[in-house]
Order: structure tokens, then C-alpha cells, then sequence
């Protein structure tokens, strides 16, 4: 049985246990969409961020700062398994070699597309661009809203977490401070 078929037989399991009636008219294909819907949530782990990375990599002499902002992500809380979603704002500072940037937000895509902590997601991201391209430094910033906080739990609806992570010459509070007025432009 494909994994397909697999978490479909799970979905109705679970319907079952809850209570509903799974030969309901509405319910009959939810078991096959619910399947569907967790492979494409959780197509990340199918997908290497440092090959992705390296398969656009630059050599050029860049000084600055390049970011990349507002990259949406979604993604789902490996405690709970219900969605946090937001914003990343990834910078580095390039040391000889840039990397094309549509493969930033795929690289975000690539590990919100797991069952995932905020945190650890800024982390690794952040290890992901500084290995794919050992740039001066790399800083990441993610804003979301957990639904695990929201619906559930203490109930804050609205209420939003910030993470980040940084390595290399990101280490100087200046520089972080001049990302993060950047981003908030």
C-alpha cells in the first residue's frame, strides 16, 4: 500500500474514533482530500535545501547586504500538527558568491513544508544559505501566528511570534539592527 492509501485508511480511522459517520455524503472523499492535502503540506522532506541552494550559485564581487523580505510561508507545528504562518526576511552579505534569489523563499518552502518548530525553522534556514554559499553572515527573521496558540491552549488570537537566527558577521548588533530596520520599511 502507497502512502497514499495509507493515510487515507488513517484519515477514516480517526473520523471513526471522533464519532462521525464516514459513509456521510460529505465526509466520503475527506479521508483521500486530508491524505492529499498532509503530502503536499509535508513535501519538504522530499527536498534537499543545499542542493537546491547550489544549483544557482554566483561567483560575484558583492559587498552588501542582499535580502530578501515578506516571503510567505506555511507551515505545521510538529506539537499540535495545526498551522503557524507568516513572514520570512532572510539577509547575508555575500564573500565571492551570490545565489540566485528566487531559490531563497524555496529554500523557506523546503523546511516550512515539514512538521516544524518556529525556531528550529529560523535555524535552519539560516544553516542552509550560510553552507550553500559561505557568505560573510546570513540573518533570518520569521513572523507568524500559531494556530496552536490561537484555537487551542491559551486562546490569543491575533497574537504573533518572532523568531530569528544569524551567523557570522551578523554576531554585531549594528548590522542586526540595520536588517531589521530594513525590514520593517
Amino acid at each position: 500500500m502507497d502512502k497514499l492509501e495509507q493515510l487515507k485508511y488513517h484519515y477514516q480511522e480517526i473520523l471513526k474514533l471522533i464519532g462521525e459517520d464516514v459513509e456521510r455524503e460529505g465526509l466520503l472523499k475527506t479521508p483521500e482530500r486530508a491524505a492529499k492535502a498532509l503530502l503536499s503540506l509535508t513535501q519538504g522532506y522530499e527536498k534537499d535545501a543545499i542542493t537546491l541552494l547550489q544549483s544557482a550559485v554566483f561567483s560575484e564581487d558583492i559587498q552588501n547586504m542582499v535580502i530578501v523580505k515578506d516571503i510567505d510561508f506555511y507551515s505545521l507545528c510538529e506539537h499540535h500538527i495545526l498551522p503557524f504562518f507568516g513572514k520570512a526576511h532572510v539577509a547575508y552579505i555575500p564573500d565571492g558568491k551570490i545565489v540566485g534569489l528566487s531559490k531563497i523563499p524555496r529554500v523557506v518552502d523546503v523546511f516550512s513544508q515539514r512538521l516544524q518548530v518556529h525556531e528550529r525553522l529560523a535555524k535552519q534556514v539560516c544553516q542552509a544559505v550560510n553552507e550553500a554559499i559561505a557568505p560573510k553572515g546570513v540573518m533570518v527573521v520569521l513572523e507568524a501566528q500559531h494556530l496552536c496558540m490561537q484555537m487551542r491552549g491559551v486562546e490569543k488570537a491575533g497574537s504573533i511570534t518572532t523568531v530569528y537566527d544569524y551567523c557570522g558577521v551578523f554576531e554585531d548588533p549594528a548590522l542586526r539592527s540595520e536588517f531589521l530596520q530594513m525590514i520593517r520599511k
